[in-house]
């Protein structure tokens, strides 16, 4: 698969909340409005992958990515399997997309030893590959990408994978991966977006959606390295974190923040449209709005 089939702007949403019918209306909404390519997460809803293979069967065009696939989540040849799979059922459909979690997620949800997570995943890349798999091969493999945030991911994902999809980050690390990864890796940023002008009530609402992320350890880390300090992640977020991370205001402030990401040498932005009153959910009418088909 090369760049173009991933365009420059896709999607980025929880489809939980959604029933199955639900879900499969809103992938084909997404996929009128023009946007090539849906990133899904993997939390503590559905399996991602039957998800995508669902949707992937009442679509005809849209891409679909793990945002990401949980490798402690199932094993090497488990994963080998559903990634060959669905790059079977969805030809040139399928991007798959790998990360280690976290420590509190893997350890108090999933009861695992989180280990350490360059060299774990650099062991998973290598048991998927000698991963045996006994079903007719995909035509195409589909294309992996790690969910990459500091320099000794990044590069394993330039030496071994497409390219790496950063999530909760600012354009100042886009620019930064895209120095790591060099010209050829893909690099595929996520940007957390909100249609409100307000700055009280879009940094309010911004700091429900941010609630769970600030008080992670990967993504403390790798912004604490970018040169935020330890207080701007007090009290849901300082301001001057909240502002990187979520682009709020008008339509033009939006694109604005997906063109720093474009500028600092992304491939595909894809962006998470937050509802401007601070509650689960995807505001369809910022996607609607921001839609490759509406230009």
């Amino acid at each position: 698969m090369s760049r173009q089939p991933l365009g420059k702007l896709g999607v980025w949403a929880f489809v939980d909340h959604l029933s199955a019918p639900d879900a499969v209306a809103f992938a084909r909404q997404v996929e009128a409005w023009g946007y090539p390519a849906l990133w899904l997460p993997e939390a503590v809803g559905r399996d991602p992958f039957a998800v995508i293979a669902h949707l992937a069967a009442h679509t005809e065009t849209l891409v679909f990515a793990n945002g990401i696939a949980n490798i402690y989540a199932r094993d090497a040849m488990a994963m080998n399997a559903a990634h060959k799979s669905i790059a079977e059922m969805a030809p040139g459909r399928f991007v798959l997309g790998l990360g280690v979690s976290h420590a509190p997620m893997v350890t108090d949800l999933r009861g695992h030893d989180y280990g350490k997570p360059v060299s774990t995943m650099r062991a998973y890349l290598e048991r998927m590959q000698k991963s045996m798999y006994f079903a007719p091969q995909p035509e195409h493999e589909a294309p992996i990408v790690l969910a990459a945030l500091r320099s000794k991911m990044l590069q394993l994902a330039a030496e071994q994978t497409a390219g790496c999809h950063p999530y909760f980050v600012p354009p100042e690390h886009t620019a930064r991966a895209r120095q790591i990864l060099g010209a050829k890796p893909w690099l595929c940023p996520e940007q957390m977006i909100m249609l409100e002008s307000d700055p009280a009530k879009a940094r309010a609402a911004a700091r429900k959606q941010m609630g769970v992320y600030v008080a992670l350890p990967n993504y403390r880390n790798n912004l604490l390295e970018l040169g935020f300090a330890t207080e701007d992640f007090e009290e849901g977020g300082s301001d001057k974190l909240v502002d990187a991370i979520v682009a709020w205001g008008d339509e033009r402030a939006i694109r604005e923040r997906l063109q720093a990401h474009w500028d600092a040498g992304a491939d595909h932005v894809c962006v998470q449209a937050l509802r401007n009153d601070g509650e689960a959910g995807v505001d369809t009418e910022l996607l609607a709005l921001l839609a490759p088909n509406s230009d």
